[in-house]
């Protein structure tokens, strides 16, 4: 069977760490082009991965006939412009998160893929991370009963301002709402559905920041809470999940290792790969057959590597997408959502 001809535009930290190592074992893609001019980036990338081709200007991935698959991994406001080219060159099409800036922009990249009869998708990798495998799979087991409170924090110590970094320049998509507020959302969303509305606040909390370093959202359920909130200034992070229900409760510190080992070094062919240590596990109290129990409970094993083999097959129909157009087309409209209500100071209810 051909391995299918993928193409890489933009070789920053997201490619060097969460796109480029996974493509390269996964046997039926083929790393074959990628576009950076960075003369850093292209060493590293001659030195990794001798047999694949870099060239400077993305449209020749676009007018390379065998190249069937384009990963897009570059600054957030170029998501669309970049995508609906791969598609109307005929690409399947994966786009790091966030989808795109607008609802309006996710709808149209939806309804042209399906004109192309080309997939389109979305890498949101923390659905494969330690934590939230271990959080799902609790949830669903019905330990703690009814979930009446949901807490996510992705939190880190960011004091100052990285220099030369577009993640930090006041462009439309940035800011910590957009980019780690897609990994909460998207988490929430594939746990509860879609909320009855969505309160906010939008904070800019660092010296001189031009971007937004902090939020609090609070997604409405009927009978539950979820609550979702990230910031640049927590020296000492909090629990990772909190989830409370009728029979108990779940806590869980620690980020998942999988970034950490792929920017050393570490291979995601690794026997290890993905596996938290284990003062990381969670810790699990709730009644069981009249008695209290409090327990420590090994976490799952993490692995991004799923995304990219579900890819695989998706586009050769044999799976259905994992990451659905459509899905992430919905956490941008709570991302929306969330600065209307930050804006108007009142909550904004979702149709």
């Amino acid at each position: 069977m051909q391995s299918i001809q993928t193409a890489l535009i933009g070789y920053g930290m997201a490619g060097r760490i969460f796109h480029a190592p996974f493509i390269h074992l996964v046997p039926g893609l083929e790393l074959s082009v990628i576009s950076t001019a960075n003369p850093a980036a292209i060493q590293l990338i001659n030195s990794r991965y001798p047999e694949t081709k870099v060239v400077s200007d993305a449209n020749e991935i676009f007018e390379d006939k065998s190249i069937e698959l384009v990963f897009i991994l570059t600054p957030n406001q170029t998501h669309y412009d970049l995508a609906k080219k791969a598609l109307l060159a005929g690409k399947h099409v994966v786009v790091d998160k966030p989808f795109t800036v607008t609802t309006k922009e996710a709808d149209e990249l939806i309804e042209l893929a399906k004109k192309q009869k080309k997939l389109i998708t979305v890498y949101q990798n923390r659905r494969w991370v330690a934590d939230f495998k271990t959080v799902k799979k609790i949830i669903a087991g019905g330990k703690l009963g009814r979930i009446v409170e949901y807490s996510a924090c992705f939190d880190r110590y960011v004091p100052f301002i990285r220099p030369k970094k577009w993640k930090e320049e006041n462009l439309p998509g940035s800011g910590v709402l957009y980019d780690l507020g897609s990994h909460l959302i998207d988490q929430a969303l594939q746990l509860f559905g879609m909320p009855e509305g969505v309160t906010c606040k939008i904070q800019y909390q660092r010296e001189n920041t031009k971007i937004d370093d902090y939020f609090s959202m609070i997604l409405h359920y009927p009978g539950l809470i979820v609550n979702l909130h990230s910031g640049m200034l927590v020296k000492i992070p909090g629990p990772n999940f909190s989830i409370h229900g009728t029979n108990g409760s779940f806590v869980k510190y620690g980020l998942d290792v999988q970034e950490g080992d792929a920017d050393k070094g570490k291979t995601p062919d690794s026997p290890d790969w993905g596996k938290e240590p284990q003062n990381q596990w969670g810790t699990l109290s709730c009644n069981t057959d009249g008695l209290n129990v409090t327990a420590t409970v090994e976490s799952e094993q993490g692995n991004f590597m799923d995304f990219f083999t579900n890819l695989e097959k998706a586009i050769r129909g044999e799976e259905p997408l994992a990451v659905r157009p459509e899905e992430a087309r919905d956490v941008i409209r709570i991302i929306e959502a969330g600065i209307q209500s930050h804006h108007e100071h009142r909550s904004i209810k979702i149709n």
